[in-house]
């Protein structure tokens, strides 16, 4: 049976996961223990989510991974579609930033999110080496939203 659960100690124990998200351990310290935590459990977990509270109403996913071995399994849809039922009518929106690729963008733009706004050299600036996804380096933080009211 799925079970997602709030992990609420020892998040760091799920540092293997966060790493396939967000490559750079300083930057998960960053926004690990402000967030709220999430792990999917399908005999073993499978996936992780962390989710932020950005003031003005703005619920951010800072990180959310599924175990490269289960991918296209539906695990990430369920971790997203559960955020969107538990904090439905607190937040009026849901937004995540990710870099500009082919692998990211078009699964959030799948799960109904929108382009908003990008922040320029964003990875560029705020890491310590290149980050390639799909053979592009990611230069841009891309925000993509969706209404949770």
């Amino acid at each position: 049976m799925i079970e997602i659960k709030k992990v609420t100690t020892n998040k760091k124990q799920y540092l293997p996961l966060l790493l396939l998200a967000d490559e750079q351990e300083d930057m998960i310290d960053r926004y690990l223990e402000r967030g709220t935590m999430y792990i999917l459990d399908d005999n073993g977990v499978k996936g992780v989510c962390v989710v932020t509270d950005e003031g003005d109403g703005i619920l951010e996913i800072k990180n959310i991974a599924t175990d490269s071995h289960f991918h296209r399994k539906g695990y990430g849809r369920m971790l997203i579609k559960f955020i969107e039922e538990t904090y439905h009518n607190q937040y009026s929106i849901l937004q995540v930033g990710t870099g500009d690729s082919p692998l990211t963008i078009p699964f959030y733009e799948a799960c109904g999110f929108v382009r908003s706004h990008a922040v320029k050299d964003f990875f560029v600036k705020n890491y310590d080496h290149a980050i390639y996804e799909c053979g592009i380096q990611l230069k841009d933080m891309i925000y993509l939203q969706k209404n949770l009211v």
